[in-house]
């Protein structure tokens, strides 16, 4: 009876956690299903009736108007250049730091390593003037650069990486050194690999904090030629702010490659945050 009554608490407390699980995954997807829906629909059909799911006279319409009304693919390629350099580049700095402060020894280590984990207690909007200021006096402003230069190194992913090379045994890598390799062979050879569920994980984070960033493209940029995807879609929603279809079908595109980018790292983003702080 014991274990019959285990049983059945099991499978309720499973069957419990299906159902809460499966109304926050509704609740998550039901915008953009809403959203796809509505980017199908003529534009009279979203005047009238933008709540039904189902389009009635399913068009392409919105498509055909912001891939061959806009300049979409100019503003696309801006936010790859962007973001794929941002991501590369963090990616690259991030691991080669946080290794230098995990296995290397040097005087002030932990004062520099406490300085930059003080930065990330600073919100961004305290330095939104000086770097505005920074960017304008050495001619950036307006420029692509301005959103690629700033963003070289990143805090948290420094300390993400710092963390996850604390857990590389230190014999791996003295026996590497006994068998002649140097810093960055051993860097490129045995710290990359051990990592790479971090390194998965951070390349998601940082492709899309850039991909979706809104507030910098705003500050650092004006001419229309130069926008991202985030801010063209806000100027696309305020150019054309009746239709609803055109606006739609853009923040359908501005997806994809987002999603791409998750399904090719998400094992790697599942490991990552499972293995992250354990020690």
């Amino acid at each position: 009876m014991g274990k019959d009554m285990n049983k059945k608490r099991g499978m309720s407390r499973r069957v419990i956690i299906f159902l809460v699980l499966l109304a926050a995954s509704i609740v998550v997807v039901i915008p953009y299903v809403w959203m796809l829906s509505n980017s199908f629909k003529p534009q009279l059909e979203t005047m009238i009736d933008p709540g039904h799911l189902l389009p009635k006279d399913p068009t392409l319409y919105g498509y055909d108007k912001v891939l061959t009304g806009s300049p979409f693919f100019k503003w696309l390629a801006n936010s790859l250049i962007v973001t794929c350099t941002n991501t590369v580049v963090i990616l690259f700095t991030s691991t080669l730091v946080g290794y230098i402060f995990s296995r290397f020894r040097f005087r002030g280590k932990n004062f520099i390593f406490a300085m930059l984990l003080f930065t990330m207690m600073v919100p961004a909007q305290v330095t939104m003037i000086t770097t505005f200021i920074i960017i304008d006096g050495i001619g950036l402003y307006d420029s692509i650069l301005a959103l690629i230069i700033p963003s070289f190194v990143n805090v948290f992913g420094i300390y993400l990486c710092k963390q996850s090379c604390d857990e590389i045994p230190k014999e791996l890598i003295e026996s590497a050194k006994i068998d002649g390799a140097g810093d960055f062979k051993i860097y490129f050879r045995i710290v990359i690999p051990q990592i790479r569920p971090v390194i998965g994980a951070l390349a998601i984070f940082t492709f899309l904090e850039y991909w979706n960033d809104y507030l910098n493209p705003l500050i650092y940029l004006s001419s229309t030629d130069r926008m991202t995807l985030p801010l063209a879609l806000s100027y696309f929603s305020t150019q054309h702010s009746s239709d609803l279809s055109a606006t739609m079908a853009a923040a359908s595109l501005i997806m994809i490659p987002a999603a791409i980018v998750f399904i090719i790292f998400q094992k790697q983003f599942i490991k990552g945050i499972s293995m992250t702080g354990m020690k």
